[in-house]
């Protein structure tokens, strides 16, 4: 931008640079009385303000403080904290939980509001971690669900109705993708901004709740997310902050596994840390960073099984989620996935993933197609979207110069979307909160590497590596 303000004996020149984090002011000026002098003072004091309204399109103030929902009495049998997750074929997972340990585990359901055709009944489990109590944690399947559909749906055979829709049984789908979310009021902005965009299933690569061991915020995060989280499938999978392990008294991942449950056994892992499904011709894995790894493990021997399924022409996307990602330019983390990568990346390869999403670093970070490091037409794009707007605040240190894999990297909250939209064609854009309204900061086309050819390509490789044991 430039000002000028034209004058016999007075010349002034504010020039923005073109990267407004880095606001330049140049001026060059003559003065002859002390009304110039007012006039210069005034004008430098605008150029500065100028400078650092740029500044603030891109530079994030502090997290905001934690979220609270205002509390209203409710009876013990009431739903709350209603979640739903894909559950196989035409199958989705309903999750409440009720104060009331005798409440039924029932859903009533059907395509008509207040018309319940269908009723299932499923599990309950509950918890204690030291001094706190869980509630009633409900499970219960619905199904076969048709694909695309709206149904309305009652938990426990009381409460509110709620509403939900299936995902398309083909393609295009979108999914909205946020990770290292928390309960703060940066949380509460990204939710509405996903609450905008017309996705059908939510990816978040770990980091839920940020309780840290204070199991109420367990709760109120299930109510915080509830709106949304109740009417399209949330698919997760952990991060550091659902261990919370206490050595002798409490294993790892009590609360997350009691509360959120995915589809482990429908995909035949036995944890439910790591897991697969598919949905309108995208094959997803959600891997876990804090199970066991290696190539001795249970979690890569499931890997190679699961990937021996995949069928490319049934499933032509590959889709893989963890929580510590291997592409990581910001001085955070640095290093924590390099031993998950080196046992993963090779089988992963091998299988042609097209797209890597994880979160951990709280700032957002998009790779060129990348394998060991070094750009390779047929490697994964991987994707860093750890800023949901967890109470940590953002990661804003980068490694500099920036590798030559890294296209695209700013340290701000934010969600991302993408749209699968069809066999050889996806549309990622990650969307910044840029004071409480979401700007699109970054986007690309990807081209699949089944429409590329690096699946056929690689189809040798991947068979050995699948038959080693």
């Amino acid at each position: 931008m430039l000002m000028i303000i034209d004058s016999p004996e007075l010349e002034v020149h504010c020039c923005r640079a073109a990267d407004p984090t880095f606001a330049e002011v140049s001026v060059v000026f003559t003065v002859h009385t002390q009304m110039e002098l007012k006039l210069l003072l005034i004008t430098v004091l605008m150029m500065v303000s100028l400078s650092a309204t740029a500044a603030a399109d891109y530079i994030r103030p502090q997290p905001r403080k934690t979220f609270h929902l205002p509390w209203h009495s409710k009876p013990s049998s009431y739903p709350q904290q209603v979640h739903i997750s894909l559950a196989g074929e035409q199958h989705m997972r309903v999750t409440w939980i009720t104060d009331d340990n005798s409440a039924p585990s029932i859903v009533e359901y059907g395509t008509s509001p207040g018309r319940y055709d269908s009723v299932a009944e499923g599990e309950t489990t509950s918890y204690s971690y030291l001094l706190y109590s869980s509630g009633k944690i409900h499970h219960t399947v619905i199904g076969p669900l048709e694909h695309n559909s709206v149904y309305y749906y009652r938990c426990g055979g009381q409460g509110p109705q709620f509403q939900l829709r299936t995902p398309p049984a083909q393609l295009p789908i979108t999914f909205a993708v946020a990770g290292d979310l928390g309960q703060t009021g940066w949380t509460k902005s990204t939710l509405d901004h996903i609450d905008q965009c017309k996705y059908n299933v939510h990816l978040l690569p770990g980091d839920l709740s940020y309780a840290d061991y204070i199991q109420h915020r367990w709760d109120s995060f299930g109510r915080l997310v509830q709106p949304l989280a109740s009417a399209r499938p949330w698919m997760v999978t952990q991060g550091n902050h659902e261990v919370e392990s206490i050595p002798l008294l409490k294993d790892g991942f009590l609360s997350y596994n009691s509360r959120w449950k995915m589809p482990f056994e429908e995909s035949g892992s036995n944890s439910n840390l790591y897991y697969s499904f598919e949905v309108a011709g995208v094959h997803i894995i959600m891997l876990g960073s804090y199970a066991d790894y290696d190539e001795y493990s249970e979690q890569y021997g499931w890997l190679k099984e699961d990937l021996s399924k995949v069928d490319r022409e049934r499933t032509p996307w590959l889709i893989v989620l963890f929580h510590v990602p291997w592409y990581n330019s910001n001085t955070a983390h640095q290093g924590e996935g390099a031993d998950m990568m080196a046992s993963m990346e090779p089988l992963l390869y091998a299988a042609s993933a097209d797209l890597v999403l994880a979160g951990h670093v709280h700032a957002y970070e998009r790779s060129k197609r990348v394998y060991n490091k070094r750009l390779d037409p047929c490697g994964s794009v991987h994707i860093t979207i750890g800023d949901g707007g967890n109470k940590e605040g953002l990661a804003p240190k980068y490694i500099n110069p920036q590798p030559i894999w890294s296209e695209f990297r700013e340290a701000s909250f934010g969600h991302g979307e993408l749209q699968i939209v069809n066999s050889t064609h996806a549309f990622w854009s990650w969307h910044r909160n840029d004071d409480d309204e979401p700007v699109k900061s970054d986007d690309i086309w990807i081209t699949s590497l089944t429409c590329s050819g690096c699946v056929d390509q690689k189809r040798n490789e991947l068979r050995n590596k699948l038959m080693t044991p």
